[in-house]
């Protein structure tokens, strides 16, 4: 009796790994055949493009907007950066991986306004903006409360862009696994 028990789990094993194997050749040749018409998997209308580009863009920003908010700003008016602050060096730390993840989110949106001409059009003299927070996040781990207000100001900026070219952004708080993987 003690040698059909383990046998049974064997072949059990044996079964799911040949379904699950199975299963991805299956998915594998499903996509392989619809790789080879372009039109099926990509969207056609240049209308569905930009409302793709669209929300791509107000994710990201929104990402980007919830994370300085939450984790740069709010912190910031607390007076948490200050020197001898209760929970500033957990604030500084968490604060430099929001910028990190913020700058990361804004640049992706960037990316995505590309996508949609009057999007691009409002972003474009944003994106020199957004370049200037690539420093920021180090400058916030070192306590610089002042980092705080240059991402707010472009954050808002690139608020106002996206409402201006109808892809209103929202802030949208993301997780803290997010933002050490961002």
């Amino acid at each position: 009796m003690l040698t059909s028990a383990p046998l049974r789990r064997s072949a059990v094993a044996v079964v799911l790994c040949c379904a699950l194997l199975a299963g991805a050749g299956a998915c594998g040749s499903d996509s392989a055949s619809s790789a080879g018409s372009a039109s099926a998997a990509s969207p056609t209308g240049t209308a569905e493009k930009q409302r793709l580009a669209k929300t791509r863009f107000v994710a990201n920003a929104g990402l980007a907007a919830g994370a300085t908010y939450q984790w740069i700003v709010k912190p910031y008016k607390k007076g948490k950066f200050k020197k001898g602050a209760n929970g500033r060096t957990f604030t500084v730390i968490k604060a430099g991986l929001a910028g990190a993840f913020a700058y990361n989110r804004l640049k992706a949106a960037l990316k995505n306004a590309k996508g949609d001409p009057l999007l691009s059009r409002a972003v474009a003299p944003l994106a020199a903006g957004v370049e200037s927070l690539k420093s920021l996040p180090g400058k916030l781990r070192k306590g610089d409360g002042a980092a705080a207000g240059t991402f707010d100001k472009v954050i808002n900026s690139v608020k106002d862009a996206g409402k201006s070219a109808g892809a209103e952004v929202r802030n949208k708080v993301p997780s803290s696994g997010q933002l050490s993987v961002g």
